[in-house]
């Protein structure tokens, strides 16, 4: 969206600022400082390196203000394996707290699951061709933003290229719900019937922005008919706010395929949408070595954004979403291997997110 008028001129005392490499503090006047063989000042400092098992912060910064664009990028293999997108876990911290309100691997967090590339043209997140992963999304902080990548790799990440933009001197006002992501998932584990839980434990006010799930089909036949349930304010058997079914929620119908057909057999059709999405299919393992690619329960990832269809809520919220396929004799329930990134905004302090499986847990060594 253009600039309007009202947008071309900062409010008082309102910063521009820049992290990354070059100018790690984001201090005025200080970016491109490094030398390289090419002289003082061109392009010295490009990318920071991540140890094995190590951390790095990405930015600590003072406030108040508000982080208004991230770009990231890491190799997705190193020698010590295929998994760098989920070994690699993003955490950000506001004013000063002592556990995260964002806990994600640093892939699933911008839609790229599976320890996979996929391709995302969506308003919040946008992956590019080769994997430049930005968001867009804007993160509020009064006293300060700390944004670390923590590291469960099997080798150091040599390249890790990243910018963070952000702006310093905002009008934060007191209730200002701050931006939380946090991931989990259901592998296999869950019983029949029973559904993958999103997120909850959350209370106090705020806003749902939107989900990513990913699902690798451990079952028989079509797997997208689990509806995506929002309980708000006090609801608790039922919702209050319910999808009809996984590829509905993501805007798409007739099980993402590209014509209702037995023969041949249907082709599913990808896409990327501001917000919306089926932006990953697969039935091929590419995380294995090039001479050893082999077939794989089918992976699939969506998305979906609620910017223009806010959800609301003022007490408490708690999301899920069912495990049900479709064959010809009907619907019948599955317990599928399900992971998800859930993204809102909530008024301080949140409840403590559960443990994070480690990074074996995360992948299926």
């Amino acid at each position: 969206m253009l600039p309007t008028l009202t947008d071309l001129v900062a409010a008082a005392g309102v910063s521009s600022r820049s992290i990354n490499a070059e100018n790690p503090t984001g201090e005025p006047g200080r970016a491109a400082a490094a030398s390289s063989h090419l002289g003082p000042g061109r392009k010295g400092s490009a990318y920071l390196p991540l140890p094995e098992g190590g951390s790095l912060t990405l930015a600590d910064i003072e406030g108040p203000g508000v982080i208004r664009h991230i770009w990231i990028t890491v190799p997705d293999r190193t020698d010590g394996g295929p998994f760098v997108l989920r070994d690699v876990v993003l955490r950000m911290y506001w004013d000063g707290e002592r556990e995260p309100s964002v806990e994600a691997p640093l892939g699933d967090f911008f839609c790229n699951g599976f320890a996979a590339r996929a391709l995302v043209t969506s308003e919040p997140i946008v992956v590019a061709p080769t994997g430049g992963m930005n968001s867009y999304i804007p993160m509020p902080f009064r006293r300060g933003a700390r944004i670390v990548l923590d590291s469960e790799h099997g080798a150091a990440i040599d390249h890790v290229f990243f910018q963070i933009d952000y702006t310093v001197g905002d009008a934060v006002p007191d209730g200002t719900p701050y931006f939380h992501a946090q991931w989990r998932r259901s592998n296999a584990s869950t019983k029949p019937g029973e559904d993958h839980v999103i997120l909850d434990g959350v209370t106090g006010r705020g806003r749902y922005l939107g989900t990513y799930i990913g699902l690798a089909a451990l079952s028989r036949y079509w797997w997208g008919e689990g509806e995506v349930k929002y309980f708000v304010d006090g609801d608790t058997d039922l919702p209050t706010l319910c999808s009809t079914g996984l590829e509905d929620y993501a805007g798409g119908a007739w099980a993402f395929q590209d014509d209702l057909r037995k023969d041949p057999e249907p082709v599913p059709l990808m896409f990327s949408a501001p917000y919306c999405g089926y932006p990953f299919f697969s039935t091929r393992d590419e995380t294995r070595a090039a001479t050893f690619i082999q077939s794989t329960a089918p992976m699939h990832a969506v998305y979906r954004w609620h910017l223009p269809d806010p959800v609301w809520f003022e007490r408490d919220f708690r999301a899920t979403v069912q495990q049900i396929g479709v064959w010809d004799k009907g619907l019948f329930e599955r317990t599928d291997d399900i992971f998800s990134v859930a993204y809102w905004y909530q008024s301080e302090p949140h409840a403590a997110f559960p443990p994070l499986p480690d990074a074996r847990a995360r992948t299926p060594r």
